[in-house]
């Protein structure tokens, strides 16, 4: 058992560490938009949606709802405070049409989570509570996982990686590997089946980079030589964009 627990704390640390730069690679899109004081035509709803996702997976972590997961509220209160800094940047410099939607968005958030902790806390005891909780990261885990979805099928049709950043692809592999087995360590369906979903994305992105990562190269010179040099910029930026709303993985997550 020593042995176990040991692995299972160095597989959290590492999940907290691949999850924070999950959480982190969004700051070249905020770094745009307050240089340029606007938004573009950057989407708003990953943000607030990934609050939620880290909302719940940090509440779940917490000793009184679940056992030996304190690394989970750790990482996923530290993408809680990011990503609340990503929705207050993001509000500040949208337009009025955008930045009602993403207010719409944070109430829903707001009443969401705040619904699963009062239930959890007066309704729910024991099993029932870490059930309910467990619940309702997990889905929102899978959800944020999924979203590189879209990016996947960018990549078969365009048969180019531009918009598939590598290192990110690495990241949320590794990120939900290394959460997957935590949960196998830690014995905990409600962390490894979501994580494990998410570790399965990954390998897929990698794979798709390893299948087109020599077009990428073509078609970011013939953007480049067509958009004055900027093309490659863009190309990382927007996909990093797309990715992240999924982050983190968030990963990150349960």
């Amino acid at each position: 058992m020593g042995a176990v627990s040991i692995l299972h704390t160095i597989f959290g640390v590492f999940g907290d560490a691949t999850g924070l730069f999950l959480f982190l690679a969004p700051t070249i899109t905020f770094k745009r938009i307050m240089t340029n004081k606007s938004t573009e035509q950057f989407s708003g709803i990953p943000y607030p949606m990934t609050l939620l996702n880290c909302l719940l997976s940090a509440w779940y972590g917490l000793p009184f709802i679940s056992k030996n997961n304190t690394l989970v509220t750790v990482i996923n209160g530290t993408g809680a405070v990011i990503e609340t800094i990503y929705v207050l940047i993001f509000i500040l410099y949208a337009p009025k049409k955008e930045k009602a939607k993403v207010l719409g968005l944070v109430t829903f958030v707001l009443a969401a989570f705040s619904t699963v902790a009062l239930v959890s806390v007066f309704a729910l005891h024991g099993k029932t509570r870490r059930y309910f909780c467990g619940f309702a990261a997990a889905i929102f885990s899978v959800i944020m996982y999924g979203s590189p979805l879209s990016i996947m099928r960018t990549v078969i049709r365009t048969k180019s990686v531009e918009f598939m950043p590598f290192f990110l692809s690495l990241f949320v592999f590794l990120c939900g590997t290394s959460w997957f087995v935590f949960g196998l360590l830690g014995n905990d369906p409600f962390v490894y089946v979501c994580n494990g979903f998410g570790s399965v994305l990954g390998a897929l992105q990698l794979i798709l980079y390893s299948i087109y990562r020599k077009n990428k190269g073509q078609k970011d010179e013939k953007l480049t030589a067509k958009e004055g040099g900027s093309a490659m910029e863009m190309g990382f930026v927007n996909g990093k964009e797309k990715l992240t709303a999924v982050p983190p993985p968030d990963n990150d997550g349960v």
